[in-house]
């Protein structure tokens, strides 16, 4: 397992990507850095993504561009879908150029995107009934640790499923965890990660927006906490965007109105009670609303400023929308 942390266990150990044909579909910030981990692990990578640019990239990586999903994954045992949401991913699988039907029978879909469980079941169900396989394998880990090939990934489906597509996922991830026999429950782990990673980025953006309101140096504001108890993995993350006034996006502002509507939409189909997810909820879709949707989820911190007219490192008079950017990222 080359050194890395590996929470499942398996017959065998996994073996090498040498001229495996894997396809990639989806090339933005989490995609475009596994597709590179792949190739550097071996594999003959195929990707597809609507924008050319992504494209350009790949093959400058030493991957080969498709022009369709179907193409990509037509001869690959493996395709990864490393896509926005569910929508999505029905469409590269069944929509007009899908790769459901491209696919080798047998071949094994490993499904990236964050999405509610009844959603995973539904699309594992549709592909098991056309021959092929579905792995339900959320990421977590940011673009900085796709591209070292060191993302965490949340893994269920049938042991046979796992134990195909282990060398491709030792190749993108430093820890793996098998948690389960059932497409669904990789999706519901992933879900309560991201309620704790949406409300720690709001409750971080606060703080910090507070410690501005407060008259503090904003840099020793990030020593102290980081350094005390304080602390959490987004604060450390997320406020260096919001001290470097630089708000490009590696996680966009929609990506947790999305998830957080879905850990929303879960929780009232279960009459369980959400609160603190609620509130973060709502500064998500604030800021998204003052136009921000498409900026580093570290925004929020800009939203507080806006509200309460401070000036944040990158903002001009409480402007929000200094120091933007245009164009999303994906998870």
């Amino acid at each position: 397992m080359n050194g890395k942390s590996v929470v499942a266990e398996r017959d065998t150990p996994a073996g090498s990507l040498a001229g495996v044909r894997i396809a990639v579909i989806g090339l933005g910030s989490m995609g475009f850095g596994m597709a590179a981990s792949l190739i550097r692990g071996g594999a003959d990578v195929v990707g597809y993504d609507p924008a050319e640019a992504a494209l350009a990239r790949l093959v400058a990586q030493g991957g080969t561009r498709a022009a369709s999903p179907a193409q990509a994954a037509r001869g690959a045992s493996i395709v990864f879908c490393v896509v926005v949401n569910a929508d999505q991913t029905e469409a590269v699988l069944f929509g007009p150029e899908g790769c459901a039907e491209a696919m080798a029978a047998g071949g094994i879909f490993v499904s990236c995107a964050t999405m509610a469980p009844d959603r995973a079941r539904a699309l594992a169900g549709r592909l098991t009934a056309r021959g092929r396989r579905y792995l339900d394998a959320p990421i977590s880990g940011g673009s900085k640790r796709a591209a070292e090939g060191a993302l965490t990934v949340l893994a269920s489906g049938p042991a046979d499923v796992f134990e195909d597509a282990a060398p491709a996922l030792d190749a993108v991830s430093a820890t793996l965890y098998r948690l389960g026999d059932q497409p669904g429950q990789a999706a519901a782990f992933k879900m309560v990660n991201q309620l704790l990673a949406g409300v720690h980025i709001a409750a971080a953006s606060e703080a910090m927006a507070f410690a501005a309101r407060e008259g503090l140096d904003l840099a020793r504001v990030y020593e102290v906490i980081t350094k005390s108890a304080g602390n959490s993995w987004m604060f450390e993350n997320r406020m260096p965007h919001v001290l470097d006034g630089d708000y490009s996006p590696h996680s966009a502002i929609s990506i947790f109105v999305k998830d957080l509507g879905i850990v929303m939409d879960m929780a009232r189909g279960s009459s369980f009670p959400v609160p603190m997810a609620g509130a973060a909820l709502q500064m998500f879709l604030m800021t998204a609303a003052a136009g921000m949707g498409a900026d580093d989820d570290a925004s929020v911190a800009r939203l507080y400023a806006q509200m309460a007219g401070l000036k944040l490192p990158g903002m001009a008079n409480g402007d929000a929308d200094a120091g933007g950017t245009s164009g999303g990222a994906r998870t």
